[in-house]
C-alpha cells in the first residue's frame, strides 16, 4: 500500500456485544469450575463437557479453543483472588503456607485432580497451553518462595545455611508430590510431612 495512501479505519467493535462476550465467557467458567470441583477433570471430550455445563458445543470451542485451554482457563479462574481462602499471615513459612493451601484443596479434590492431569500433560509433547502454564505456575511460585525465604533467613525464621532457590524447589515438589501421593489415598500424611519438612528448616534451638 503506497505510503500517502491512508489505511482504512478499524471498526469499532460494539461495546454491548464485547460485554455480553466477556460476561458469557464468565458464566461458563463459572459452572465449568463447579463441574471440574466435583467430577475432576476425567479424559473425556469437549463436547461431553459442554453438556455438563450446560451450554452447546459451538460455545466452548467459541470462547476457549480447546479442551486444554479450557482446563487452564478453569484452574486459574478457580485461584484467582476471592476464591481463595484469605492469605497467611506475614510471618507464616513457605512450607506454612503449602500446609493451609492443602487444608483448603482437601476440599475440592476434583480441581486438585485438574491442576494433576494439567502438569502430566506439561510433560507430553503436543499440549504447549498445559506447558506454558505449569511452567509459568513454577517458575513464579519458586520465585515468590525463595524471596520469601531470603526475608525469612534475615529474621531468624529459617536455617541460613541452605540455598533460598534450592528450598523453594524442595516445598513445591514436596507439596505437588504429597497432593498426588492424598489424590491416590487419603490416609498419605500430607499434613504430618510437610510439618516435618518445616521443622527441618528452622534454625536449631
Amino acid at each position: 500500500m503506497p505510503a500517502d495512501t491512508p489505511e482504512p479505519a478499524e471498526q469499532p467493535r460494539p461495546r454491548g456485544t464485547y460485554a455480553k462476550g466477556i460476561a458469557r465467557r464468565q458464566e461458563i467458567l463459572d459452572r465449568a469450575i463447579e463441574v471440574f470441583a466435583e467430577r475432576g477433570s476425567d479424559r473425556t471430550s469437549l463436547r461431553a463437557i459442554a453438556r455438563e455445563v450446560g451450554v452447546t458445543h459451538a460455545a466452548l470451542t467459541h470462547y476457549f479453543g480447546s479442551l486444554e485451554e479450557l482446563l487452564v482457563a478453569v484452574y486459574e479462574e478457580s485461584n484467582a483472588p476471592g476464591r481463595q481462602p484469605d492469605p497467611p499471615s506475614a510471618d507464616a513459612t513457605p512450607v506454612e503456607m503449602m500446609i493451609e493451601s492443602a487444608r483448603f484443596n482437601r476440599a475440592i479434590p476434583g480441581l486438585v485432580q485438574l491442576y494433576s492431569t494439567l502438569v502430566a500433560s506439561a510433560l507430553e509433547e503436543g499440549h504447549p497451553a498445559a506447558r506454558t502454564f505449569a511452567t509459568g505456575r513454577f517458575t513464579r511460585l519458586r520465585e515468590r518462595l525463595a524471596e520469601t525465604v531470603r526475608r525469612q533467613q534475615e529474621g531468624g525464621q529459617i536455617r541460613k545455611d541452605v540455598d533460598a532457590d534450592a528450598v523453594a524447589a524442595l516445598v513445591v515438589a514436596a507439596s505437588d508430590g504429597l497432593q498426588t501421593q492424598w489424590l491416590l489415598d487419603e490416609t498419605a500424611p500430607q499434613h504430618e510431612a510437610l510439618a516435618l519438612l518445616d521443622r527441618l528448616l528452622r534454625p536449631p534451638a
